[in-house]
Formats: structure tokens, C-alpha cells, sequence
């Protein structure tokens, strides 16, 4: 399945910077890092399950914002890219 990633992690406190950080590995060893705050990718069904929960372990709840989008495989879905930067997913095998 594709999914797509957005998190807005708040940065009120000085601590806070190091659980965005965190959210951020977390997240780029399942999806590919698109833009700041976006991520996208393939990712079987077990592997999203264990994203969920590593942020959820992660994340403050109450402060925080995670929103994943998931396009089961029969979805079909274009991408257009609008301005002149490359494309961050075109290195993938």
C-alpha cells in the first residue's frame, strides 16, 4: 500500500526539538522524506502498524498532529510535481 505521511510536532518548549527529531528517524525508516514535514512511501501493512505505534510512543498526544493518508494498492493516483526541484522519491529502486 502507498502512504503519506504529514506531522506538525509542537515546538513550544525547548525539549520539544528533540522529539521532532525522534518523530523524524522514526518515520524515514519506513517512508522517504519528501518535503519537511511530508513523508511518502510503499509499506506493507505489519510495517505501518509498527510506524503507528513507535510514533504513538513518541509523540505528545495532546500537542501533536500526525496524519497518514493510506491508497491501498488497487488505488490508483497521480503525483504532479509543480515547480522546477527534483523529484526527492526518483532515486528509488
Amino acid at each position: 500500500m502507498k502512504v503519506i505521511l504529514v506531522y506538525d510536532i509542537a515546538l513550544d518548549e525547548p525539549k520539544d526539538q528533540n522529539r521532532l527529531n525522534k518523530v523524524r528517524k522514526i518515520v524515514r525508516k519506513y517512508i522517504n522524506h519528501v518535503q519537511k514535514f511530508v513523508f511518502e512511501g510503499n509499506i506493507t501493512q505489519s510495517k505501518l502498524e509498527r510506524l503507528k505505534k513507535e510514533i504513538m510512543d513518541t509523540i505528545d498526544k495532546d500537542r501533536d498532529s500526525v496524519i497518514i493518508y493510506v491508497f491501498e494498492d488497487s488505488f490508483h493516483y497521480k503525483r504532479h510535481i509543480l515547480t522546477n526541484t527534483p523529484d526527492p522519491t526518483d532515486n528509488l529502486i
